[in-house]
């Protein structure tokens, strides 16, 4: 895709966000419980807790939520456990795509994702049969209507920051980090007062698949129904498409 943003686009198509926010929901305190239950429970003290809380308020997760997982990882009941697994496959025309899933039970999970590959044009891999086509970055979008520096500012600020690169599209700008550079970037960036329209550290296609027509269709399917399992937090895909074709399907 041309970009991150995007890809968010795709991801929240036609409401899709506000159709499944309880879900949404649900995996950001999955998220939360689980950062918290292996490392301290204070965001201040756990990198993995203060990236996942960041991302629950980008959601706009109220913070009732987030506190009552944070409680919960921390307290005295009965914990559950959940597995962290990756599985990796490609979808119609060849695409890579990497599912990120926490479940508490392996062989459930693993069966259901199997499933909805194959239904839906695709077949599960091996591990590590398409990772290497990704690289972990940090990434931080803003809406350029809310931004007053002019893009040869900004890209400075940027680069003065700590970031890597600074791409620029219709409607953002979208500046990826170094995972490890991550929050000290998006922290001075805020101190020069720049509000993120989202802000996370994620999986980005080193290549990418162009697909057109019907194909488009295919492969949204594919990533909504794997987005729709309770056990998948995230999915991650190397597709491009044309933004004039993707309207017509979304």
């Amino acid at each position: 895709m041309a970009g991150h943003s995007k890809w968010k686009n795709i991801q929240h198509r036609k409401g899709r966000q506000d159709a499944l926010r309880g879900k949404l929901f649900a995996k950001l305190a999955k998220e939360i419980y689980v950062a918290a239950r292996q490392g301290d429970p204070d965001p201040a003290n756990n990198t993995r807790l203060r990236l996942a809380i960041s991302k629950a308020k980008d959601n706009n997760m109220p913070n009732d939520n987030i506190e009552r997982a944070i409680k919960k990882a921390s307290g005295n009941q009965q914990h559950e456990n959940y597995d962290e697994i990756t599985y990796e496959g490609y979808g119609p025309e060849g695409i890579a795509i990497m599912v990120e899933a926490l479940t508490n039970n392996r062989n459930r999970t693993a069966a259901d994702v199997r499933h909805i590959f194959s239904k839906r044009g695709g077949n599960l891999g091996e591990s590590g049969c398409v990772s290497w086509m990704f690289e972990r970055k940090g990434i931080l979008v803003l809406d350029k209507s809310q931004v007053e520096l002019d893009e040869e500012e900004l890209m400075l600020l940027a680069l003065e920051s700590g970031a890597d690169d600074i791409e620029t599209t219709e409607k953002h700008y979208e500046i990826t980090t170094a995972p490890e550079h991550f929050e000290e970037v998006k922290k001075k960036l805020s101190e020069e007062g720049l509000r993120f329209q989202s802000s996370e550290i994620t999986f980005l296609p080193t290549n990418k698949v162009m697909i057109s027509g019907e194909k488009i269709k295919d492969v949204l399917q594919l990533i909504e129904a794997l987005e729709d399992h309770d056990d998948v937090q995230n999915v991650y895909a190397n597709f491009d498409v044309d933004e004039e074709e993707l309207k017509q399907y979304t």
